[in-house]
């Protein structure tokens, strides 16, 4: 029997290698597609690279660089040269590594690309830990995008799926120990460098998920 065909849109991060390696033990073939945009954390690219290669898989880096020019302006840290906010999370800091639109125009472009492939389902790893921040991880956008992704593909139907939505990181997290994701190259930190900082949003955002779903987080003492 044939396994189902899918996409995901793959950052390297905690939440899409899990998704990943669920869809895997699911039987599910999975094409990964992870966007350059320009973004100052572009080690996120590499480990995207490398857990692919490691489990076999098709992966795509769609560049998006000719964006950046146009969306520095809106001061986000991780497109702009402004400093990435350290020291502890809050809403107005966290609020700073928002990226215009990224979500949508990932969506739209995968979308695209399921449809040209005959694929008919996109998967992104949204949770709800970050709805607070991230108008584009709510379910009312899952939605509305949803709904649109159909409608534009009416002639060769794709669907979005986001499995996640409705779970915190910190259960992410434990469906990603169960799976025995290699957590120690996935990659979060929003500042760039060759090791992952520990006190931006995201850094910390990750650490408090480990702890709070009992474990710990293998790239803490990198």
């Amino acid at each position: 029997m044939r396994s189902m065909k899918a996409i995901l849109i793959y950052s390297g991060g905690l939440d899409s290698t899990t998704l990943l390696y669920d869809l895997i033990s699911q039987g599910v073939d999975v094409d990964c597609l992870t966007f350059d945009y320009g973004q100052r954390h572009r080690r996120e690219i590499a480990s995207a690279c490398e857990i692919s290669t490691e489990l076999g898989v098709r992966h795509d880096i769609v560049p998006l660089g000719g964006l950046t020019p146009f969306l520095e302006s809106s001061g986000s840290s991780l497109v702009s040269d402004s400093d990435v906010p350290d020291c502890y999370y809050t809403d107005e800091s966290a609020k700073r590594t928002v990226v215009p639109g990224r979500n949508l125009v990932m969506l739209s472009v995968a979308a695209a690309i399921a449809e040209s492939r005959g694929i008919t389902k996109v998967f992104y790893a949204a949770h709800s830990s970050d709805w607070s921040i991230y108008p584009d991880c709510r379910p009312e956008f899952y939605e509305a995008a949803r709904q649109a992704i159909v409608l534009s593909s009416a002639w060769h139907p794709v669907d979005l799926v986001a499995p996640y939505i409705e779970m915190d990181k910190a259960a992410v997290v434990r469906r990603g120990v169960i799976l025995g994701v290699p957590f120690e190259k996935t990659w979060s930190c929003y500042k760039g460098g060759d090791f992952p900082c520990g006190t931006c949003p995201t850094c910390v955002e990750r650490l408090e998920a480990f702890e709070a779903a009992g474990f710990e987080d293998p790239t803490r003492y990198l």
